[in-house]
């Protein structure tokens, strides 16, 4: 059973998608905390009453980026942590924890990479008016969503489509996606 840390900056319908699989036995996995930089992200409410530890701080508070990621650092080598999930966690991970969990982040990102990378991918997707976009798995490397692709799948848009039906499909796609693609990571690691 992989130990992991989920990183997430907001509602957490990804860390849910994942805790439910847990749940469920479809992930053999246990959720030991939750990191969040937003003090006031509902992500927190949803690891609290899954019973699920967490760390949530304002970057801020703290001289750097350094400063915060080896506080992090610490508690994930005190709770064991193996590999760290990115479930919209909206800051670029740095060297401290890049070095520390080397081919042990995971990140969804919601387009079809190298296409559409960074903030607001569905909307850059859908502006675009391109035909198709997705969901892609990737590991974290010290770019912004340009670390090797794991897994993607892809979402059509639709006549009809609004921003806010896209982003419903996309979502359904990642929730159903992620816990599948990382318990057949897990499996071969």
């Amino acid at each position: 059973m992989k130990r992991l840390a989920v990183f997430a900056s907001g509602n957490g319908s990804n860390f849910q998608s994942i805790a439910d699989a847990i749940k469920d036995g479809v992930l053999n996995a246990e959720i030991c905390l939750v990191v969040c930089d937003r003090e006031d992200a509902y992500v927190l409410e949803r690891a609290r009453l899954e019973n699920i530890r967490t760390f949530s701080f304002s970057a801020k508070k703290y001289a750097s980026k350094v400063e915060f990621e080896t506080e992090i650092l610490g508690i994930l080598r005190q709770l064991e942590v193996e590999f760290i999930i990115l479930a919209g966690y909206m800051r670029l991970i740095g060297p401290t924890l890049l070095q520390a969990y080397s081919h042990r982040i995971v990140n969804i990102h919601p387009s079809l990479l190298p296409n559409f990378p960074g903030k607001d991918a569905i909307g850059q997707a859908f502006d675009a008016r391109v035909e198709e976009t997705g969901v892609t798995i990737h590991y974290v490397d010290d770019g912004m969503d340009t670390g090797p692709i794991i897994a993607q799948k892809t979402v059509p848009i639709l006549a009809g489509d609004t921003k806010d039906i896209l982003q419903i499909r996309i979502q359904e796609t990642e929730h159903g996606m992620y816990p599948s693609v990382l318990q057949q990571l897990f499996q071969k690691k």
